[in-house]
């Protein structure tokens, strides 16, 4: 009888502590994922292996740029696949450095299969959505590299 009673109460508290528990991941929503990469200070994150802060980039990014990668994408980077709740964030510079606007990557199990689980956000500067979700320009662009997991920064490793 004991043991039983000790056995439901240990099953109480899992489910308890399970339902508690929260993502620490955003929602795939404009807002949500640009207020997630502020409260985590992205720009404290580590840079994408084998780039540097403004290094030259092109169109339609910008003249150059800065990337960096969360903790997740940072541990799978070699992997053949970036792991679910990689988030790759580029600032977007012009030819005379100002920024222009910050594009994510964000991998989110099964958000979009046909274009590799990636989330994809384009934000002005102060945050105001452009582009989100299943970007078809970014979509056709990056399939050029769908073996690299839709990463050309990985492509060049």
């Amino acid at each position: 009888m004991k043991k039983t009673v000790l056995l439901i109460a240990l099953l109480m508290a899992v489910i308890f502590v399970m339902s508690c528990a929260k993502t620490d991941m955003p929602k795939t929503e404009p807002a949500n994922v640009w207020n997630y990469l502020q409260d985590q200070n992205y720009t404290d994150w580590q840079l994408f292996p084998g780039t540097t802060e403004l290094y030259p980039g092109q169109s339609p990014h910008g003249a150059f740029l800065t990337s960096y990668i969360n903790k997740k994408a940072a541990k799978s980077v070699n992997n053949d696949e970036f792991a679910y709740g990689s988030i790759i964030v580029k600032e977007n510079y012009t030819p005379s450095k100002k920024l222009a606007a910050v594009t994510v990557m964000y991998k989110v199990k099964g958000f979009n299969p046909e274009g590799g689980d990636w989330y994809w956000a384009k934000y002005s500067p102060k945050g105001d959505a452009q582009a989100v979700g299943k970007v078809k320009g970014c979509i056709q662009c990056h399939s050029a590299v769908k073996d690299s997991d839709w990463v050309y920064l990985k492509s060049e490793m």
